[in-house]
């Protein structure tokens, strides 16, 4: 099965605020889209979903006078400068990198610990670096995360015992991205307020990598979808962004896609930008 993207157009914006760009939506089938995080075996496609190609109007969030949070819109930009040298060194980033953002989720949560337990790096060809993983940013619109795949990590990365605990009470699984070098004007990171999305937006999708099976959120069109960006951030800016919660009480989740500005400038730094995984817990 060979993956076809189609292009689709919406009327120019107007706005002067608000840039177009194109990104790619799923579109839903009868069979569950699976993804390989690895080579597959042979004959079998890396990824089975067909997308089609929107174009959509993304709002400049720096101008709107009530800022979004994770409650509401399912994410939030908080500022908070690093003494992170090299975002390159995976050590670095381990050591000096995750307190710090045990630190900053702390305060933008109120939960009582704070569990990060991953990052990737992503940039372009021309910020490539020997000896480290980049990945490219990804268009698709997607939520790293679904309602049965929170719980699961959560099981995968605790002892019995601790996740049993910590899942009575409510979870959390946050993004937090972030520029390494700004302002980054290249392949900006588009949100989708979750408070324009419904549960029947998302569409689950299997994520093989070699040791186990993930699972995360492809999202279909819809008209309703109202998407923001932060024009220019710099290295001391965070997006928080909401993947999963399990008290719907604190609002839904949102969906993300990188997106190329039409207005890029010419001497643009490349994208360089570094998104870590945590959860976090509310457990007494």
């Amino acid at each position: 099965m060979q993956q076809s993207i189609r292009r689709v157009e919406v009327e120019p914006a107007r706005d002067p605020a608000t840039v177009e760009a194109r990104v790619q939506y799923v579109i839903p089938t009868s069979a569950k889209p699976f993804s390989y995080e690895y080579e597959p075996p042979p004959g079998v496609p890396r990824r089975s979903a067909t997308f089609d190609e929107r174009r959509i109007l993304i709002h400049d969030a720096r101008q709107r006078v009530v800022q979004p949070s994770l409650d509401a819109e399912a994410f939030a930009l908080r500022r908070q400068p690093t003494r992170v040298n090299d975002f390159y060194d995976a050590a670095e980033v381990e050591a000096i990198y995750y307190p710090e953002l045990e630190r900053l989720l702390i305060d933008a949560t109120r939960a009582r610990s704070i569990l990060i337990f991953d990052h990737t790096v992503r940039g372009d060809a021309a910020s490539n670096r020997d000896g480290t993983t980049i990945h490219e940013p990804v268009h698709r619109v997607h939520n790293d995360y679904t309602a049965q795949s929170g719980p699961r990590r959560v099981q995968d990365l605790l002892p019995r015992s601790t996740a049993t605990r910590l899942l009575r009470h409510r979870v959390l699984e946050v993004n937090v991205w972030r520029p390494i070098r700004g302002p980054l004007r290249t392949m900006p990171l588009a949100v989708c307020d979750a408070t324009s999305m419904r549960p029947d937006d998302f569409v689950a999708c299997d994520l093989y990598f070699r040791d186990r099976v993930g699972e995360i959120s492809y999202v279909a069109y819809s008209e309703r979808h109202r998407w923001y960006f932060y024009p220019d951030m710099h290295r001391d800016e965070v997006l928080l962004l909401k993947c999963f919660d399990s008290d719907r009480a604190h609002g839904g989740v949102g969906a993300h896609a990188a997106f190329e500005h039409p207005h890029t400038p010419a001497d643009a730094l490349p994208r360089e930008s570094i998104e870590a995984r945590a959860f976090a817990f509310f457990a007494p």
